[in-house]
C-alpha cells in the first residue's frame, strides 16, 4: 500500500511553508493533501493564512471553490447513471429526448449561425468534443452575445443553457460549457437537482459531508479568500469583488438557490482532504475503501480512464488567448507534454498516456480556475490536490509548487 517515508514529510511541509512565506508574491495559504487507495492520507498540509492581511491561519478543514475539478463528479454522477441504463455514453436521441433544446443548437463561426450537423451525445459532453466552449477561453463566444456579454460565474441558467456551439459536434476538442449540460442530463435522468443527487449518490456513502454547492453557514465558518494576482507587478490581493462564484454565497432562502443554476462544469466547494477521498476511490476501482461503498463498478472507472479521443493526439498543444485576462493566463499550450507523447483524454480529465519522470501510464488529473490541480495515479495507487484560491489561471507559482510537491512525493513512497 502506497505510503511515503516518515522522514521526508517535515521536508515537505517545509518547502510549502517556505514558499508561503512571501504571501503576496505567491501565495497567502495553500493546502495539499495526497491519498493512497485505502483513502489513507500520506500527506497534508495546511500552511499560510486564509487571505492576504488575515490573521485567520490556514487549516486542512478550509473550504475552496474547486470549480472544475466539480467535472470529475459530474462524469461520476452521469456513470453511475449510464450503469442503470438511464444514460448512455452513445445515444443522441436520449441526449436530445432529455435535453430538447440541444436538438436545436447551431454553430456560430465568428460572423454568422449554421446548422449542426450531427447530434451531440454524452461522451461528446464528457470529452469536450460537443462542441461548446467558454466565452472567457473563445472570442467567438464574446463575439456572438457582443455588448450584453456572458458570464458562465453569474449563477444564471441564460448564461449557460443560450450558448451556441462554436464547433461542429465531434470535429474539435474544446474546452467549454459541455459538462454544464452533462449536469443537466444527470437532472433530467435522475429527476433530482445536480447538488442533491452528488449528495445522495456520491458523497453521503462515502461520509463527505463538506462538498456542497451552497456552502452551509459551518463551512463558510473556515473559508478561503479569493485573491487575483495584478498582471502589471505580479502581486496578490484580495478580490474586491469577493468571489467569482457569488451566486451561491449569496443564495439564503430555498427560492433563491432555486434560482441559482447547478453547474456541473464548475459549481462545488469543497475542503480538498474530503475531495481527496473521490479521488481514492477511483483508485480504488470505484469502490471507497474506508466505507466499503461502491460508488462504480470497476468496468465504467476503467473506461473513465481510457483515452475518448484518439483523434486528437494534441488537443492540449493548442494556445490560450484569452478574451478576458482576469480568469485566465495567456498560454502557448494548454499542457505543454514533449511533442512526441500523444495526449489523451478521458471521461471529464486529461489522461498522461505515456509514463513520464513521475506519473505512470493512463495518470488522470485536471484542474479548478483558482489554481487547483487534482492527480490520480492508478498505478501506483496515489492520488491528491493542491488547492489555492488565485486567479487568473495557469498561475506559474502555484503550478510550480504542485510539481514540486508532488514530484517530492513520488521520491518518498516507500
Amino acid at each position: 500500500m502506497a505510503k511515503i517515508k516518515t522522514s521526508a514529510v517535515a521536508d515537505l511541509k517545509a518547502q510549502i511553508d517556505k514558499f508561503i512565506a512571501k504571501p503576496d508574491e505567491n501565495a497567502p495559504g495553500i493546502v495539499y493533501v495526497a491519498v493512497n487507495k485505502k483513502g489513507e492520507t500520506i500527506f497534508e498540509h495546511a500552511s499560510g493564512k486564509a487571505g492576504l492581511g488575515l490573521q485567520e491561519d490556514m487549516t486542512i478543514d478550509h473550504l475552496f471553490w474547486i470549480a472544475s475539478c466539480t467535472k470529475m463528479i459530474t462524469g461520476i454522477a452521469c456513470m453511475q447513471l449510464v450503469e442503470q441504463g438511464k444514460l448512455a455514453l452513445d445515444d443522441g436521441d436520449l441526449v436530445e429526448k432529455l435535453c430538447p433544446e440541444l436538438k436545436e443548437k447551431q454553430v456560430f463561426d465568428g460572423k454568422q449561425l449554421h446548422p449542426k450537423e450531427r447530434q451531440i451525445t454524452l461522451r461528446m459532453l464528457l470529452s469536450h468534443t460537443a462542441g461548446f466552449g467558454y466565452s472567457f477561453f473563445d472570442q467567438r463566444i464574446q463575439d456572438y452575445y457582443g455588448a450584453t456579454g456572458v458570464n458562465e460565474f453569474s449563477g444564471l441558467r441564460y448564461d449557460i443553457l443560450s450558448q451556441p456551439l462554436v464547433n461542429q459536434p465531434g470535429s474539435a476538442w474544446e474546452y467549454g460549457i459541455n459538462i454544464d449540460w452533462a449536469g443537466i442530463l444527470v437532472e433530467r435522468a435522475s429527476g433530482k437537482s445536480l447538488n442533491d443527487y452528488f449528495q445522495e449518490h456520491i458523497f453521503k456513502p462515502m461520509g463527505i459531508t463538506h462538498i456542497n454547492m451552497f456552502p452551509t453557514q459551518d463551512m463558510l465558518s473556515k473559508f478561503a479568500w479569493m485573491h487575483e494576482r495584478n498582471p502589471s507587478t505580479g502581486k496578490l490581493q484580495r478580490a474586491p469583488d469577493g468571489h467569482v462564484n457569488r451566486a451561491p454565497l449569496v443564495a439564503k432562502t430555498q427560492a433563491e438557490k432555486d434560482a441559482v443554476f447547478q453547474q456541473g462544469g464548475g459549481g462545488c466547494f469543497a475542503r480538498p482532504n474530503q475531495y481527496a477521498q473521490i479521488i481514492a476511490m477511483l483508485l480504488n476501482n470505484g469502490t471507497h475503501a474506508p466505507t466499503g461503498a461502491q460508488i462504480l463498478k470497476k468496468e465504467t472507472v476503467d473506461t473513465m480512464f481510457t483515452n475518448q479521443i484518439p483523434e486528437f493526439p494534441n488537443f492540449g498543444r493548442q494556445p490560450i488567448t484569452p478574451p478576458k485576462p482576469q480568469y485566465s493566463n495567456a498560454m502557448t499550450e494548454m499542457y505543454p507534454e514533449p511533442h512526441d507523447i500523444p495526449q489523451g483524454w478521458g471521461l471529464t480529465f486529461f489522461l498522461h498516456l505515456k509514463p513520464s519522470a513521475i506519473h505512470s501510464e493512463g495518470t488522470g488529473w485536471w484542474a479548478g480556475l483558482p489554481n487547483l490541480f487534482w492527480w490520480a495515479d492508478r498505478q501506483k495507487g496515489i492520488g491528491g490536490i493542491i488547492a489555492s484560491q488565485i486567479i487568473p489561471f495557469g498561475d506559474p507559482q502555484i503550478l510550480g509548487l504542485w510539481a514540486q510537491i508532488e514530484g517530492g512525493i513520488y521520491q518518498a513512497l516507500e
